[in-house]
């Protein structure tokens, strides 16, 4: 290794930076965050330095740098915009035994300022030994998603109870079992989520019981419309952390992929007439499965509320006392008409939009006409594919022309994406000689003829198809 890693606690520790520029004040900040008690020596100041300094959050000294300022100090900063002035600052900070940065100079430092990712108490820092910055602040940006805000909360949490943890399980394997079981289960959401009292209750009965897991819990996942870079960063972490997944035909095969591979999988399927388990079925196998303590993910395309029975499968829980959280997701009509080039609304075409399934559970279509035959509106209907020349014909029935747009688009978002667009006079038809089939969206209104104009999903000659009707 060219560095070492470490961090300094530098509360209260005498430290300087020399320049007062833009460099100067990213540097400044780092460390009045640590506590540092900090020392600027600059002819002049950059407007927020200034601003710190009038404030007496630092102290400035006005005018040039000369060596007798390192008397003392714990740490140095190098930052003016003259190479010979940071090289002589860091040849005396050496000479003194004090740690030195040169800003962009890695050669002449002794340490490097990494890319933080601040969840205190909880750091990570990212370096690339100086070399090249701008890759450790890419790295740090991806990892900033994985790592909630929460994790603060958590680590903080979990330092409350370091002793009685410790005086409970003198051992150390069984210590460290305890602390993955309480850091990666529902009780970790708990506290991330702001539910800290609840938390506590249960660390503190899982101690005094030796530390025996208690009930699982439920995580109602929306998985989007099919495209992983879609899916929310929640919905990612609690896929590679659930011990057992259920999911349906809605879900497209490659968001299983990201699913922790030693999970058990379930398909429930939830076709229409085909239904691999019925509803009530599912809602009571995802209570029994959280009772063995399970970390339950109930995986759905789209938004568990939009058309996904979300509802009804966390009524169940709530009867039965199961934990459970729901994470929303992108819904499907947002998806497909985003990646299909439709704008919901439009000033010119819709200023409304509505969302219907093009069949009630025992099959039959009974929607409110009158609504949805409305002008200037975009109508969106799930689940329509099958009934798509009656829905069409109904349109027309109650009042709605025959040649409004309309376009049907089926497992949008990924690349399998085809989109059919028409007429309400001509869609079933070219549903049927495409071989159109679920999973798909069909779109009514002016908005679909933008589709030509603005789709701009194209990611290979045979993905993404838009097909216009002749």
């Amino acid at each position: 290794m060219e560095f070492f890693p470490i961090f300094l606690k530098l509360r209260q520790q005498r430290c300087l930076v020399v320049g007062g520029g833009e460099v100067a004040l990213r540097k400044t900040r780092l460390l009045l965050a640590a506590g540092a008690s900090l020392r600027v020596v600059a002819p002049e100041l950059a407007p927020e330095l200034a601003d710190l300094a009038e404030s007496g959050e630092l102290e400035h000294v006005s005018g040039r740098y000369s060596p007798a300022l390192l008397d003392g100090l714990r740490l140095v900063v190098a930052a003016t915009d003259d190479a010979e002035v940071n090289r002589a600052v860091a040849a005396d900070a050496e000479a003194r035994g004090i740690l030195v940065n040169v800003v962009d100079d890695a050669e002449a430092s002794r340490y490097i300022s990494p890319a933080i990712i601040d969840r205190s108490p909880l750091m990570v820092a990212v370096a690339s030994g100086g070399s090249v910055p701008v890759l450790a602040r890419s790295i740090r940006a991806r990892l900033e998603s994985l790592i909630p805000a929460g994790y603060g909360r958590l680590a903080r949490f979990g330092a409350s109870f370091r002793d009685a943890v410790k005086a409970h399980f003198p051992d150390v394997d069984a210590r460290r079992r305890f602390w993955e079981t309480v850091l990666e289960g529902p009780l970790a959401d708990a506290v991330m989520n702001g539910d800290e009292a609840a938390a506590r209750a249960e660390m503190e009965a899982r101690i005094a019981a030796g530390g025996a897991d208690r009930a699982g819990a439920v995580y109602l996942v929306g998985a989007g419309p099919g495209n992983p870079d879609l899916l929310t960063f929640r919905a990612l972490r609690l896929m590679q952390q659930a011990d057992v997944v259920l999911y349906d035909k809605l879900v497209a095969p490659e968001l299983l992929e990201l699913v922790r591979r030693d999970a058990e999988r379930i398909y429930v399927g939830k076709a229409r007439a085909n239904h691999a388990l019925p509803q009530d079925d599912i809602n009571q196998l995802l209570v029994e499965l959280a009772r063995q303590g399970k970390r339950v993910l109930r995986l759905k395309g789209g938004d568990p509320f939009t058309f996904g029975r979300g509802g009804e499968e966390i009524a169940t829980l709530a009867e039965s006392g199961i934990a459970f959280e729901v994470v929303p997701g992108i819904t499907s009509a947002s998806g497909a008409a985003a990646y299909a080039g439709i704008p919901l609304t439009h000033r010119d075409y819709a200023q409304s939009v509505t969302f219907v399934t093009g069949h009630k559970q025992d099959g039959t279509i009974d929607l409110d006409w009158q609504a949805l035959t409305r002008p200037q509106q975009t109508v969106v209907v799930y689940m329509g594919v099958s009934t798509a020349a009656e829905l069409c014909q109904a349109f027309v029935d109650n009042g709605r022309g025959a040649a409004t747009p309309a376009a049907a688009v089926e497992w949008a978002t990924t690349e399998r994406q085809r989109t059919v667009c028409g007429t309400l006079a001509t869609l079933p038809g070219l549903m049927a000689s495409h071989g159109i089939a679920s999973p798909a969206l069909i779109i009514v209104g002016e908005v679909v003829e933008l589709a030509d104009k603005l789709a701009w999903y194209r990611r290979s000659e045979n993905s993404a198809v838009t097909i216009q009707e002749d």
